[in-house]
């Protein structure tokens, strides 16, 4: 009996440490499957951009793009958009999605989030909040720009990077945020992938947690009512949260982040640019 009971004690000691490794690995490795990051090179890098290696705050080295505005010198630009892009590649293969800016007197800075691209360490939610918060420190602090006329811009899982780090950092400067394609929360849309998953998953970087916060800030939300990745409800949740001034442009059967795409021809792109001059007109 004591050999019984001995055993029996080792077994539920080993199945105890099972279940404490779940409980430790799981919620790591349901946030991994939000990130696909690669280095492969999409297309040619933008014609003068130039390439800029900064730092995170917590020390990793992370690589961007600095496209200046077409229209003359980039300290005369309208305004600087800083763009957080999606879960996957890298920011080589979003940057057709911005290349309309510079050509409407925008410069442009892109970056990859840590694990992405030419930037170095490994993605996570805490991370990528760092990652997004020393973009626009950096920018804030070029000389060739003018700091206090900055727009946001994230699309997708970038959405969710600009609201954690417009609530949570310095938001001096910032005149305008746009979310393209945003999902509301990181466990409402792992539920709508696998029922049930989304109680692996920490919320506190969510949009949906923080985006009352942006306001006075102007927020223009877009999301294309065809979406299959991210439906357009998030997008309807988060507007619902958000407070004054805000807007929302459903794209009637628009795809997922497709908004600036020649889909649209410059429909979309001439309702963001006319947004952002409004709210840059608000700002004075």
């Amino acid at each position: 009996m004591r050999f019984l009971r001995g055993k029996f004690g080792i077994e539920c000691f080993f199945v105890l440490c099972i279940i404490g490794v779940c409980i430790y690995l799981l919620p790591r490795i349901a946030i991994n499957a939000f990130y696909y990051p690669d280095n492969k090179v999409y297309g040619p890098e933008p014609y003068s951009v130039e390439p800029v290696v900064f730092t995170a705050k917590d020390g990793t080295t992370l690589h961007g793009w600095f496209i200046p505005s077409a229209k003359g010198p980039s300290e005369y630009a309208i305004a600087t958009v800083i763009h957080a892009h999606g879960n996957a590649g890298n920011m080589s293969a979003h940057w057709p999605l911005v290349n309309w800016l510079p050509d409407r007197n925008l410069n442009v800075f892109m970056f990859d989030y840590r694990g992405f691209g030419e930037s170095k360490g490994t993605p996570s939610q805490a991370g990528l909040q760092d990652d997004t918060l020393s973009a626009i420190d950096y920018v804030r602090h070029r000389p060739d720009i003018d700091p206090q006329r900055l727009v946001l811009l994230g699309q997708s899982l970038g959405g969710n990077n600009i609201v954690s780090a417009i609530t949570h950092g310095d938001r001096s400067g910032i005149r305008a945020v746009i979310l393209d394609s945003t999902f509301s929360s990181y466990s409402a849309i792992a539920n709508h992938m696998i029922p049930g998953s989304g109680l692996l998953l920490d919320d506190s970087y969510s949009a949906d947690r923080n985006i009352a916060d942006i306001s006075p800030i102007p927020l223009l939300i877009l999301h294309g009512t065809g979406d299959h990745v991210i439906p357009s409800e998030h997008s309807q949740t988060l507007y619902a949260l958000a407070k004054e001034p805000k807007t929302l442009e459903l794209i009637p059967d628009g795809q997922h982040i497709d908004a600036f795409s020649t889909r649209h021809g410059n429909r979309y792109r001439d309702e963001t640019e006319r947004f952002i001059l409004e709210a840059l007109k608000k700002g004075k």
